[in-house]
């Protein structure tokens, strides 16, 4: 299959979420829009079975993996591809299990949010913009696993007139990426002018101390006996 394409070309991974049927454990989300209202509706009709599934929706695609009753969902740009999407959502599965192991089979509606959003942020992050996670995707070999997962349109679960329009605010998204790559220009704009102001002060301490040097020459030792 073809490799996705360049990380800053498209839409990462948007939205994600823990879920024990249809009652969600945690969530994130990186922009605004109404896909927590679609996925609703799509956790309704996902199956308790252990399964993995990849749901199209106009432009996007929700990926999915049930396993002992809990749901791990993302939502990524269609162009993003299948593979880091559920190499995100293995990680995102095995580190639920190591926190938490078997509490969230009677947990309340968002019982791990205040937590667990936490570690969804970092590895979303992490999945949509370091390319690293997809070279580590392909060592494992977990390429060939990916292409057996089912993908579907979305008409086949939802029913007539359950569809909505998929609205994502893009703006949003792009903001925060451009406020991230401001604050990182700052960052290093800061740390350039610390290093000038470091090498300023060697070379204002070496200046003096060769003109102190010659004067104590001149003078006829440190005893300035000459002057």
């Amino acid at each position: 299959s073809l490799p996705p394409p360049p990380l800053g070309e498209v839409m990462p991974i948007i939205y994600a979420l823990v879920a024990r049927g249809s009652c969600v454990l945690a969530e994130h989300t990186t922009t605004s829009g109404n896909f927590t209202t679609i996925t609703r509706r799509i956790l309704d009709k996902i199956p308790p079975q252990d399964s993995k599934m990849s749901y199209v929706y106009d432009r996007h695609i929700f990926h999915y993996v049930v396993e002992d009753g809990l749901t791990f969902l993302c939502m990524a740009d269609e162009e993003f591809g299948r593979r880091i999407p559920f190499a995100f959502l293995e990680d995102v599965k095995n580190r639920w299990k190591a926190t938490y192991a078997d509490r969230g089979k009677n947990a309340l509606a968002y019982g791990m949010n205040e937590d667990f959003s936490r570690v969804l942020q970092k590895q979303m992050d992490y999945y949509s913009t370091n390319p690293n996670a997809d070279r580590i995707n392909k060592v494992r070999g977990e390429i060939d696993e990916v292409k057996s997962v089912m993908v579907h349109n979305i008409e086949k679960v939802l029913e007539r007139g359950e569809k909505i329009e998929l609205l994502v605010d893009k703006t949003e998204n792009l903001n925060q990426q451009a406020f991230k790559f401001k604050k990182q220009s700052t960052q290093l704009k800061r740390a350039m002018c610390m290093k000038n102001a470091k090498v300023t002060c060697i070379l204002f301490l070496v200046v003096a101390a060769i003109i102190f040097f010659i004067v104590v020459m001149a003078c006829g030792g440190f005893d300035f006996h000459k002057c």
